[in-house]
Order: C-alpha cells, then structure tokens, then sequence
C-alpha cells in the first residue's frame, strides 16, 4: 500500500494538538477510556489536518487541496508533538481496561516511540532513492485523488501548483543529510533524474483530462483543462525538470559508496532499528540469516518433489527446462495484467470457505507506467466507502523477459486474500478508534500477504504443478531476502555476492532480480518482514490447531487474525492465546450446556 506521507511510512504518522497537558488521571475505568480515546481522536483529527494527502487517502477530504508540509521545521514540529502526546498517553493508568482498548493503548505506544527512535536516527534525512519519493509518488497523483466533481478537480489543481514547493522543502532536508552524512547509495541515486525525466515525458497529470464524468458540463470541463494544463506547464514539469537537476548535480555526486546500513552513523544501532520498525521484532541479523538459509533448504526440498515429479532429476534442470518453455513466458504487458485479473477474480468465489467476514470494496489489476520500469508489483488501497478500489498495479516492463509462473501465488499475496482483504478489513472495522483502521507495519502487512499465498492452494487453486512451484518460487524469494538482506547490511556482502546468491537460488527472473537487489539496498530490513511475518501466522495457526483440536475453524481464526487490524507481531501473539482460550471456555461451556 503506498502513498506520501512525508517523511515516514502510513505506521508512524499520528499528530495531536500543540496544546500540552499532562491529565490527572481519571480513576474509574469508564472514565480512563474515554480519556484516552478523547486523545485518539484528538490524535486523529490533527493527523488529518497535517498529513492531507494521507487523508485522501482514508476518503477524508476537508484537506483535500493541500500537500504535505515536508519542510525541516514541520519535521521538529511532529517530533514535538510525539513527544507531547506520549508523555499524555502514559498518564493514564490501563488497569482493567478491556482487550481492544488495551491493545489501542499499546499500538499507539509503539508507535510513538518507534517514530522517536527514529527521529533519533535522523531517518527524515534521506526521503529520496529509486523506489520512493515525491517524484514518484506526484506522478501517481491522477489515480490517487478522487477526480468526481468539479470542486475534486480544483482540489487537484491546487495541489498541481504546490508541487514546486514540496520538492523545495524536500530538497532542504536532502540538504541536511548532506551536512550530516545520511545519504543513500550513489548508483542509486543516479537512477532518479532519468525516473523525473520519464514522467516528464509521460505527462501523466493530464490523464485527469481525458474523461470527465458526464456530471460535470462542458464549460466546466473546458475550463479545467486548460487550467490542469497551465498547472502542469508552468509548475510541474519545470518543478520535476529542476529537481532532476539539483539531484544530478548536487546531490547524487555526495551519495555513499558503501552499501551497508552499518557504513552510516550508529550503523549497527541503525540497521537493527531497520529491524525492528520494519518486522516488529527484536531479532538480530545473524538470526535472521539463520532463518533464511534453513528456510531455503526446506523449500527447495518442497520444490524438489515437484521436479522430479515432473520427470526432472533434479530442480536445475527443471528451472532450466522452465527458462525455455515459452508456455510461462509473457509475450504482452497485457497478458500479465490479465493473468492476475483471472487469478483474483477466480478466489473471490472461494473467500468464504476461508473468512466469515468479508471485503466490501472492489479490486482492480492495473499495469505500473512505463515510466516506473524499477517498481515491483504492490498494492495500493481504495477509500474505506469502495468508491475508489484497491489497485494491484503490476511490473510489466520488459514482458517478454518476465516469468508468469509465480503471477498466481503474487496475484493471491497483492489482491485477494491478500493485502486487499486485509487492508480493506482493517477500513471496515467498528467500534475502535479511527487511527486502528489505518496502522501499518510490515511485519503484519507482509506476513500476512505471504501468508495468503498458501490458502489458494488449500481450496484446491495452483492446479498446474508448475504453478505450484511458482507459489514455493515465490515464498523461496522472501526467504532469499533474509539472507541477502542481512548479508549486505551486516555482513558486507557486495552487490556481485548478492546477484550470485539469488541466480543460484532460481528463485526469481532477472529482470526481477537485478531490481530487488536495489532495492534490498535502498529499504535496509524492509524485506525481512515478508517472511518473518508469514513465520508467525504459521505459527499462530498451528498452535490454534494443536490446543482447539477438532473445534478449530480456519474461518473464525482467519477472522482473528484481521479483527484486530494491523498489530505488532508480539501482539498479535498474545491477542491470539487470548482467543484459544477463550474458545476452549466457550467449548467447555457448551459441553457443561
């Protein structure tokens, strides 16, 4: 799920007033929730106010014609007010409150510290790199703002003509992490004046242009084009053409040499809170590259099996006869788009043998602009009223060089029962405080997505055995990222080592592998959390099978797992003893019954 939300991932943007108090606790518990939820949605509200293209993103428009302030005064503004905010929340005693209101307490308190933690490290400081940034993020713009009334348009318009001014405030805290010596990877950070020139030529901000709903007349609709025009001349494309520039000449020629996290001030400090912002755990790097190598075995086991299965001796050959047969290879960028299109469209049938509850909004396949040949294929949510869908936007650079044997399993992890399941879940929950239906983590976003890639396969989908090594393909490429990861961040692994690694493994294309490989460098840990996270889904779920027996159903703890919303792996795990428990009462109830 992407969007810009200043300086930080979707996980650590809360805000609250500049008024600061500490309370004189209330001392009945009704009393105590109500404070604390007065401050969630204090919390909330002001989240809204300063962070606007967020809040388009809930389907939240009062702000909807402003930009984020990205400015280093608005980044010592929020750090303040987290400061502020924290001190209050710890204020009020959390004893006898009931479970969810528990976890609120504990989901926000992580949160705030985390984004402490990272204030601390001066994470701010580095907000541009070939997979993010607000070059990338601006080009999405046409497809992420509600474009159905004329008043939506003017939004837009507005928002076109803050553009320059966002990158003026993000080229001040590049500036500073110059000074400082936070600066990304230097090959890296070459790739982005040629990504600004592509959308530049691409022009995509006119798209809103090309189809005006029939309720808006035609004056109106002449009137907005050329004023969307005359934004986008006068201030987009010079704002892009000079941020190109500045990122060219000035900046991108200080870019670090060294790949490592650990290379940057407090490195080891700094990569082991990569970790733990981004996986929710306390895991250091050489147990995570345990993991990943004695996953790697297991897996490779599994897909062994279906090779020789096959008729192949072993799985080189097999990934070898697989490289030449053109059955799993695209000949189209479309044929991609709608390979996932039938794959979704074919488990929204089946979603109710697995959930009790389910997704209300729509799900749309689209391909990423070829102006975005370094993106991977990933999710981004619709509003929580369904008017504007998810998206699984899909990397179809380059088709005819690209693998479709692992779209069903990536199809299933991005779409439903995926993050759109989750995501979409998250938004319709009830009878929690707002910021619950919008917490993010990776650790539970992306386990959860990799997760889901193995219950296609429990309905009877991934019908061709090739498909099905495609899905252990796939969990096989999350596994790599432990090793890789941790090789290059903790262990000085260079790029050749990490390229090598992955040919060896046979896990993805190489189209494919040369970009994860960037990225790897560009998000330190940020790929951990696809496969520690699905770890402990797999771990709750056996563990609810071991203690409920026969009266476990996959429906009710599937349920579980997402009634809660987004949450901290470690909670995750005790919110989950919690429900066993409580359906072995309910059992021994019924059976005294």
């Amino acid at each position: 799920m992407r969007f810009r939300i200043g300086k930080v991932l979707l996980a650590a943007v809360f805000f609250v007033s500049a008024t600061a108090f500490v309370y004189a606790a209330p001392v009945s518990i009704e009393a105590r929730i109500a404070a604390q939820n007065a401050l969630f949605e204090e919390r909330y509200q002001s989240d809204l106010k300063n962070a606007p293209e967020a809040a388009t993103a809930f389907g939240e428009y009062r702000y909807n014609d402003k930009l984020n302030d990205d400015s280093l005064a608005q980044v010592e503004r929020e750090h303040a007010l987290d400061l502020d905010f924290l001190t209050r929340l710890k204020a009020i005693p959390t004893d006898g409150f009931p479970e969810q209101d528990t976890l609120s307490n504990q989901i926000m308190m992580r949160t705030l510290q985390q984004r402490i933690d990272n204030y601390g490290f001066k994470e701010f400081e580095m907000p541009v790199n070939q997979m993010s940034g607000p070059h990338l993020s601006f080009s999405d713009m046409p497809n992420a703002v509600p474009l159905d009334s004329v008043q939506h348009y003017e939004d837009y318009i507005s928002r076109l003509h803050q553009i320059p001014q966002a990158f003026t405030q993000t080229e001040e805290v590049m500036r500073a992490g110059m000074k400082d010596g936070l600066m990304p990877v230097k090959f890296l950070l070459e790739k982005i004046p040629a990504q600004c020139d592509g959308i530049v030529a691409a022009d995509p901000f006119l798209n809103s242009t090309k189809k005006y709903p029939s309720s808006i007349a035609a004056e109106d609709q002449q009137r907005l084009t050329k004023e969307i025009t005359d934004a986008v001349n006068a201030d987009v494309l010079p704002a892009y053409k000079s941020f190109a520039a500045f990122v060219t000449t000035e900046y991108a020629p200080h870019g670090r040499t060294t790949l490592a996290a650990t290379s940057l001030p407090d490195g080891k400090a700094r990569y082991q809170n990569y970790i733990r912002s981004r996986t929710t755990t306390n895991l250091s790097p050489d147990e995570i590259h345990k993991i990943g190598l004695s996953e790697i075995d297991r897996i490779e086991g599994e897909m062994l099996v279906i090779a020789k299965k096959e008729g192949f001796a072993d799985l080189a050959s097999f990934r070898a006869s697989l490289k030449t047969n053109p059955k799993y290879m695209a000949t189209s960028s479309q044929q991609i788009v709608d390979d996932f299109s039938k794959y979704i469209a074919q488990m929204q049938p089946k979603l109710p043998e697995l959930f009790n509850v389910l997704p209300k909004s729509p799900v749309t396949v689209e391909a990423i602009p070829a102006f975005q040949p370094g993106q991977a294929t990933h999710y981004q949510g619709g509003t929580p009223d369904g008017k504007r869908p998810g998206r699984v936007s899909v990397q179809t650079a380059d088709p005819t060089h690209r693998s479709m044997i692992d779209d069903e399993a990536v199809a299933y992890h991005e779409g439903v029962p995926g993050h759109h399941m989750q995501i979409t879940i998250a938004q319709q929950l009830t009878g929690l405080p707002k910021f619950r239906n919008h917490t993010f983590n990776s650790g539970y976003i992306e386990g959860w997505g990799l997760y889901s890639e193995q219950l296609g396969k429990e309905i009877g989908f991934y019908q061709d055995p090739v498909s099905d090594y495609g899905r252990l393909s796939s969990e096989l490429f999350r596994a790599v990222r432990l090793v890789v990861d941790t090789g290059i961040h903790s262990q000085g692994w260079t790029r050749d080592q990490v390229v090598d690694f992955f040919r060896k493994t046979g896990a993805v294309d190489e189209l494919t592998l040369q970009a994860e490989t960037d990225r790897y460098i560009a998000w330190p840990a940020q790929a951990l959390s696809y496969k520690l996270g699905q770890l402990k889904f797999r771990e709750l779920r056996a563990r609810a099978q071991k203690e409920l027996g026969p009266r476990f159903d996959i429906r009710a703890f599937h349920d579980e797992m997402l009634g809660g919303g987004v949450l901290p792996l470690d909670l995750l795990d005790a919110r989950t003893d919690k429900w066993i428990a409580a359906q072995k009462a309910a059992g021994k109830g019924a059976a005294g019954e």
